[in-house]
């Protein structure tokens, strides 16, 4: 095949989406014959797009040079800013700002009026609202969605609009912002601007939306960008994020071992793109998974491994020490991350919850009461089923924990009917838990005992080996004592047994070795009359257990 079928069919292939195919043509094209500008561009695309950021830079800074011994400073301009956009992406500030200084002195000398002067105030306008200030950052983004109006440029308009909407959120204004995040998507699903720009698009778009909580507007989002990602062959960039926030929408749902599957993925899609800050977040996902599962010691390596990624292990490390009955290392880890988190208002609202459940734990109802009035004042600003949930739940478990339980009950019913309403099961679970204990405080056993049989199925279904534990304990009641004379540790190790799992995940959910267990187990055996976990299990189900 001569070059000029190769050029053809790269060109075809990138008409397609199939980058890889793409990328591979035009390589080699440019390697023998050379290529022009706009193939360049479209060698550079389908180089970024299958993650080969070194030869989309150094494609990019090719093309850079060709447009300007043309003439053509404008475009050159152009990709001297989305080169930098790139290597910002990457990690490569100083590089980035290079390339961002470089396009602005090309602009200023020629004292062209174009569409690049737009995007150069992009740069400004992300760091005002880095930074908390978003106003400053709307007024930088009202002259860049004026300036892509005037030029009529699909990129620059998406990336003015939805600035203004991720200012407007900062700001406090949730319901215009995402109206304007919505009209962002528009041009994005429509297919009118560039790949690059869709995919940052979507990213910020779902990351908005869980900003302020609007967890269907996430997940609806999110179902679009992973269609999105199928469509396109080999694509590397935005994938391994949609993986992970396809198993955050998994968790809720309590579709879990799918969401481990799709965070496992991500991680394994992640590790071949070294430098991506967002295997950070896939490992903070996968730790809140491996905690709640009761699997601690590997929920700890993955929460360390996510603060070395640069994301912050709380509130999951917390909870962690929290379960492990480590109360005071939790209620420090907590306390400092809140207090670490003044003036973040979206940052304080995702660990306030587990503030709330881990200063109950530690005796400091004061402290937690605190925390629920300002969850409650964060839900009352943005309109979130989600959040209502989360205020309800931590008001019902403040209140019973002061011994008003029949306002608990109330407070949990409201928390209850949100998370059916949201479809998670989990949470709805827990919540039946505290019911179950404030129906028991008020004499009402049999409505407890229905809570708490519906907890543990629940909780038996997602394998939440933790909760439980916690629901079995809490059934038998303060005076019951174990049955077959087992300590309670050995029952804690009877229900785990009784679960499937091995004595390695034993040992990990109690923070006990396996020698430990094996130990149990044996002494179980004995007091049992019986010879093998099978059995064990058999009589954990036959005196409830399991």
């Amino acid at each position: 095949m001569d070059d000029h079928e190769t050029l053809m069919r790269g060109r075809a292939a990138y008409d397609r989406r199939a980058w890889g195919d793409a990328y591979e043509d035009l390589r080699l094209v440019a390697e023998r014959a050379g290529l022009g500008a706009a193939d360049l561009e479209r060698l550079a695309m389908a180089a970024y797009l299958t993650g080969r950021s070194a030869a989309a830079a150094e494609t990019l800074e090719r093309l850079h040079h060709v447009l300007l011994d043309d003439g053509e400073v404008s475009w050159s301009a152009r990709w001297a800013i989305w080169l930098a956009i790139m290597l910002f992406l990457g990690g490569h500030h100083a590089q980035g700002g290079g390339w961002l200084a470089r396009a602005e002195r090309l602009l200023v000398e020629a004292s062209l009026d174009c569409p690049e002067r737009g995007y150069l105030l992009v740069p400004r306008a992300l760091q005002a609202l880095g930074g908390g200030d978003g106003l400053q950052a709307y007024e930088i983004f009202q002259q860049v969605a004026a300036i892509a109006e005037r030029f009529d440029d699909a990129d620059l308009t998406v990336m003015g609009v939805l600035g203004l909407g991720q200012a407007l959120v900062a700001m406090g204004e949730a319901e215009r912002g995402v109206a304007m995040l919505d009209e962002a998507m528009v041009a994005v699903t429509t297919g009118d601007v560039s790949p690059i720009m869709a995919g940052i698009a979507y990213c910020a778009v779902i990351i908005a939306c869980r900003d302020v909580f609007d967890l269907r507007r996430a997940q609806e989002w999110t179902a679009v960008l992973s269609r999105w990602c199928s469509a396109q062959q080999d694509l590397r960039p935005y994938r391994g994020q949609c993986l992970v926030h396809r198993s955050e929408i998994m968790q809720l749902r309590g579709e879990w071992p799918e969401a481990m599957e799709e965070v496992e993925q991500a991680c394994a899609h992640l590790s071949d793109s070294p430098g991506d800050p967002v295997m950070g977040m896939a490992r903070y996902q996968q730790a809140e998974l491996l905690r709640l599962r009761g699997q601690f010691a590997r929920a700890e390596q993955s929460y360390r491994q996510a603060s070395e990624w640069g994301h912050s292990p709380q509130p999951g490390l917390a909870l962690l020490r929290l379960a492990q009955g480590r109360v005071d290392d939790a209620a420090a880890a907590i306390r400092r991350e809140v207090e670490d988190a003044e003036g973040d208002r979206v940052r304080r609202s995702r660990v306030l919850a587990a503030y709330v459940e881990i200063l109950l734990a530690a005796g400091d109802d004061d402290g937690a009461r605190t925390g629920v009035d300002e969850i409650e004042a964060v839900a009352a600003d943005f309109d979130s089923v989600y959040l209502e949930a989360v205020a309800a739940e931590c008001r019902g478990a403040v209140l019973l924990a002061a011994g008003d339980a029949a306002s608990a009950c109330v407070a949990l019913r409201r928390a209850w009917r949100a998370w059916q309403e949201l479809n998670a099961p989990y949470d709805a679970a827990r919540v039946r838990l505290l019911m179950g204990q404030a129906c028991r405080r008020l004499d009402d056993h049999d409505t407890a005992d229905m809570e708490l049989d519906a907890a543990r199925r629940v909780f038996e279904q997602l394998g939440a080996a933790p909760a439980l534990a916690r629901t079995m304990e809490l059934s038998r009641g303060p005076d019951a004592g174990a049955p077959g004379g087992l300590t309670p540790r050995e029952v804690e190790v009877l229900r785990l047994v009784a679960t499937g799992v091995t004595n390695r995940e034993v040992a990990d959910t109690l923070v006990i070795s396996e020698k430990t267990v094996a130990r149990h187990l044996s002494n179980m055996f004995t007091k049992l009359g019986i010879t093998s976990r099978a059995a064990a299990t058999a009589w954990a189900y036959e005196h409830d257990l399991a």
